[in-house]
């Protein structure tokens, strides 16, 4: 994916404070690298934000009032496939971190991240990259049922497409490493993360991980 010279960033969060503090210190913190287009306090607007003010990323707060910032990444993923999103959250939370990935988002990010701290990991996520602090993947990588035997049952095409996932690899880098056509690498990867019994490209790499395939 290539990444504009400004990164568009929504806010799904009902913390005024927290969003009137990002909207401020991230274009400064970023030397205007980053900037939010658009906030909601309300999870169930998200995805008609998303649509109206078009971001590159999106950053939901797990911990919002029903339905939730969980709901609220399923939705926005439902309506806008290609959009980034990044789930955060003030609590320590691997549970409901796991849960948000599951929804569709490629990152999780504590809330008491400082905001000059934000930009590399929003560009790892723009360019292809899951971005999970470390207790998160431990949970990710801990044995699943079911996975183990998945992933040892792949064939070779299979174990390194799961490779290349795993390692970052955008569609389009995955396409000219496969030697096919980006429509038919989405079509292989989708088919992969249907195998593996996950819904995201972070779960796969935590099972790479898992099964002792980097």
């Amino acid at each position: 994916m290539t990444v504009s010279a400004t990164i568009r960033v929504a806010l799904i969060d009902d913390h005024p404070l927290f969003v009137r503090g990002l909207e401020l210190l991230l274009p400064a913190s970023s030397d205007g690298r980053a900037r939010v287009v658009g906030s909601t306090g309300d999870a169930a607007s998200a995805a008609g934000l998303i649509r109206r003010c078009l971001p590159d990323l999106a950053l939901v707060d797990l911990h919002m009032p029903e339905p939730g910032g969980v709901r609220a990444i399923a939705a926005i993923r439902r309506t806008s496939p290609g959009l980034r999103i990044v789930a955060m959250s003030g609590l320590a939370d691997t549970t409901m971190a796991v849960e948000a990935l599951r929804a569709g988002a490629e990152g999780y990010l504590p809330k008491s991240s400082e905001p000059e701290e934000l930009l590399p990991p929003l560009l790892a996520v723009l360019n292809g990259w899951a971005v999970l602090p470390a207790d998160l993947l431990g949970a990710l990588v801990a044995p699943g049922p079911g996975h183990a035997p998945v992933a040892g049952g792949l064939d070779d095409q299979e174990r390194l497409l799961l490779q290349l996932i795993a390692r970052g690899n955008s569609t389009t880098e995955i396409s000219e490493k496969l030697h096919v056509s980006e429509r038919t690498a989405k079509r292989l990867i989708a088919s992969l993360l249907r195998r593996l019994r996950v819904s995201s490209k972070a779960e796969a790499a935590a099972i790479a991980g898992s099964a002792g395939l980097l």
